[in-house]
């Protein structure tokens, strides 16, 4: 890993409906803001700068932090579907790990329009074509967004194999709303029953639209600096990261006609893998999760990804209680993506503040008792994923 990496100050803005947002320049100035006052630093400080967004023109990083400062340093755009923000946060962890820089902000943002998310160039090849070939032949599929299509086809394929019922995927959603509740943050805080969720329109297979993440405008950031730049400067953050990866498609991904591997299960365990190796811990050291839930049943197949259970044992997970307070590891005390709300650039960095804060013990009411070890999972179609381990440093 070389330099080792702390994560000095993070920020993040209330997720909010599309339409209701400030314009997306706010939304990464006051989330750089915020991350910086949290660090205790100046933006002079900051020695390179990536910026992740999906839906927005080339430069829009320069446009929102041009209104935080006008420095000079290099500022680099990222675009990598809903792993944007985890992507920014890679590339950053790099700069400080390799030696390049000692100072570097992790920023992502969205301002995203009402419906499902839609590509914006239909005049050449879509990126998504070996994904679009997979789930177009599935019967009723045919006129749905690619998304709903293949997360709920992976629902639809894991139920054929496992037999999960559909009130494991809605308490998912349940479980998502009432670690929402006491998040300030979130878009969706107010509790649902497993039967409102069975009983919201029906979308694909099991899944109904209290099942699928919400469009949301908002922002997020983290400071990430050196140990050598954080003793220098007077920074006592607690937070480390101790291990990251990043992984793309395999040809399984693609060569077995399967929803679930073209959804990135294998992307994930193997990037879960490399973090547990590279740090020498198992997921049984795991205090707590942010993992990409938007979907219920992508939660539900990142809990065997990441052997926190074993394959075709997630019902039996969610029905003991061990994705919650007082279970085996508490998966997404912010309300993940279906409550918290996903604006795709932001995600990523969003995941990262609320494991900083609950590192630090600083989450409030939704605090995880002790926590030490935290892991987050960002997931792109396309395809990307980054899986990161934050460690608090012992007294």
């Amino acid at each position: 890993m070389g330099e080792s990496t702390w994560v000095a100050g993070v920020g993040m803005t209330p997720f909010v409906k599309p339409g209701t947002s400030a314009p997306y320049t706010r939304l990464g100035a006051d989330a750089t803001r915020d991350a910086l006052a949290d660090a205790g630093i100046d933006y002079r400080a900051i020695e390179q700068a990536y910026v992740g967004y999906v839906y927005g023109d080339s430069t829009s990083g320069q446009a929102a932090l041009y209104e935080v400062g006008l420095t000079g340093i290099p500022i680099l755009n990222v675009n990598n579907n809903c792993a944007t923000g985890s992507s920014a946060l890679y590339l950053a962890r790099q700069a400080i790990a390799s030696g390049a820089a000692d100072c570097v902000l992790a920023l992502g943002f969205e301002q995203m329009a009402p419906g499902a998310i839609a590509e914006s160039y239909t005049d050449r090849p879509t990126p998504l074509a070996r994904f679009t070939q997979i789930v177009d032949t599935l019967p009723g599929a045919a006129d749905l967004p690619l998304a709903i299509k293949l997360f709920g086809g992976a629902a639809i394929e894991y139920q054929q194999q496992y037999g999960a019922s559909d009130d494991t995927f809605a308490r998912v959603a349940v479980k998502a709303r009432q670690h929402a509740r006491h998040n300030q943050r979130a878009i969706f805080r107010s509790p649902v029953t497993v039967e409102e969720v069975l009983h919201a329109p029906a979308m694909f297979g099991p899944i109904t639209r209290l099942q699928c993440c919400p469009p949301t405008c908002g922002g997020a950031a983290a400071v990430l600096v050196s140990e050598r730049f954080a003793r220098r400067h007077g920074i006592a953050s607690p937070v480390t990261i101790r291990a990251q990866a990043m992984t793309t498609d395999f040809a399984s991904s693609f060569d077995r006609n399967s929803p679930i591997k073209a959804v990135g299960y294998d992307l994930t365990r193997t990037a879960a893998d490399r973090v547990y190796a590279a740090a020498s811990v198992g997921p049984g050291d795991i205090d707590l999760a942010e993992l990409h839930d938007c979907f219920t049943v992508n939660e539900m197949l990142t809990y065997e990804a990441m052997h926190f259970t074993d394959e075709g044992t997630a019902e039996r997970f969610i029905a003991d209680g061990d994705n919650s307070y007082g279970g085996a590891v508490v998966t997404n005390p912010s309300g993940g993506l279906l409550s918290k709300g996903h604006p795709l650039g932001a995600t990523g960095l969003a995941q990262c503040a609320e494991l900083t804060w609950q590192l630090r013990g600083q989450a409030g009411a939704r605090q995880v008792p002790d926590a030490r070890l935290a892991l987050q999972h960002n997931l792109g179609l396309g395809g990307a994923c980054v899986v990161t381990l934050y460690e608090r440093a012992r007294a």
